[in-house]
């Protein structure tokens, strides 16, 4: 085979089973050659720095496009999508907590580190999420602040509906080519999951995760039991009927990239390919696929739920229902406010503590247990979150349609 029956078979062959076979490739490589597998760490960046350069574009874009289409007098059918993100959230939290009192956990904690970015209290996430509303646009963008990209895109676009056709058509033709770039990124993804696989088994191994094994197994079967059992239960009474195929479809599509970006708006790109191939409404997922990156975050529930009580087992405190119950509620709403990078989450964890009266330097040595553990929980919580935006996006459209 030439060099362009292989680019050519690699172009036209299937993307999931080319990223199966890197992170087998990337896996072997990184436990045997450890020294050699380092090398290719490059490759891995400039995959996850390349969606991550695109990805705010891409949002800002595709909203302002796809609003600026809609008839004056239209809906995207958001209300139930957004319902659904955060019943969701709620309900993972929920799970968290109850798998946090089935399996309770206490911590070998390391020495206290500073954490000098986390958040003091819910209402500071919430009075930073309407300051970065009003982010200036052009730094919004430079600064990948999807809170103001979505503002902005949103204001512009709803703008634009009274334009020119004319007008709409350059603004549509401008969305068209940047999706295009999104889809020669995305078909890079074998190459870039295989950087990322091989230099992460090199540098990590898994005797660092060893002695947080019962922390992990906890929060990845929490994380498990949403992706496999409460959502599909919430998307079944969206769309009665069985709603596993569609779950796959969005654990294998999207989940297994995210597993490997550990970033939800890297993240984005692949879930509006995604969207585009399950025949999806374009103007309902252009707005809630990024939206969803943002507020859509039941692995982040998970992750500051179940690490804040090992924290409050670890001191003793006795936690009664109403208090497990608040704590599921504080929980949601920070991870709504949680960054769409790796490890934004764990910067929310002093928060959940202060409800018990837990100092902020206590706090940050869970926070540190947590970057210790973020090898594999970070991509859980990712793959987790990332896959969901589309999933809830695809049963609320579907339901939408088949009701009209």
């Amino acid at each position: 085979m030439n060099s362009q029956q292989f680019i050519k078979a690699y172009l036209n062959g299937s993307l999931v089973k080319q990223i199966l076979i890197a992170l087998l490739l990337g896996g072997l490589l990184g436990w045997f050659l450890p020294n050699f597998a380092l090398k290719f760490e490059l490759l891995g960046s400039l995959f996850v720095g390349a969606l991550k350069s695109v990805a705010p574009i891409l949002v800002f874009i595709l909203v302002l496009a796809a609003i600026a289409r809609q008839d004056i007098g239209t809906s995207a059918n958001m209300k139930p999508i957004i319902i659904l993100y955060l019943m969701g959230t709620f309900l993972a939290a929920l799970v968290a907590v109850c798998a946090s009192f089935l399996f309770p956990m206490t911590l070998s904690l390391p020495n206290p580190e500073q954490v000098s970015t986390a958040p003091s209290g819910i209402l500071e996430v919430l009075k930073t999420l309407v300051f970065k509303m009003v982010d200036n646009p052009v730094n919004a963008i430079a600064t990948a602040n999807y809170i103001g990209i979505l503002t902005w895109a949103i204001l512009i676009g709803v703008a634009l509906r009274a334009a020119l056709p004319q007008t709409k058509t350059v603004v549509a033709d401008i969305s068209s080519a940047i999706t295009k770039v999104v889809q020669w990124v995305i078909r890079l993804a074998p190459i870039g999951v295989f950087g990322i696989v091989a230099s992460t088994v090199a540098i990590t191994g898994v005797e660092g995760l060893l002695s947080y094994a019962k922390l992990l197994a906890v929060l990845v079967g929490a994380m498990l039991f949403v992706a496999l059992v409460v959502n599909p239960l919430i998307v079944w009474t969206k769309i009665r009927r069985n709603p596993y195929p569609l779950v796959w479809t969005c654990l294998s599509e999207s989940g297994m990239m995210a597993f490997f970006t550990r970033s939800s708006a890297a993240n984005i790109p692949v879930n509006m390919n995604l969207a585009k191939k399950l025949g999806l409404t374009e103007e309902t997922y252009s707005v809630s696929i990024p939206l969803g990156a943002t507020i859509n975050m039941a692995g982040a529930a998970i992750t500051i739920a179940v690490l804040t009580l090992a924290a409050v087992n670890t001191l003793g405190i006795t936690v009664d229902f109403s208090t497990a119950l608040l704590l599921s509620v504080i929980a949601a709403l920070g991870a709504c406010g949680a960054s769409g990078v790796p490890g934004g989450s764990l910067l929310l964890i002093p928060m959940a503590c202060s409800l018990f009266g837990i100092s902020n330097e206590y706090a940050a040595q869970v926070v540190a247990v947590g970057f210790i553990i973020g090898v594999i929980q970070d991509s859980a919580e990712t793959a987790l979150n990332s896959s969901t935006d589309v999933l809830f996006t695809a049963a609320a459209d579907i339901a939408a349609r088949e009701r009209g």
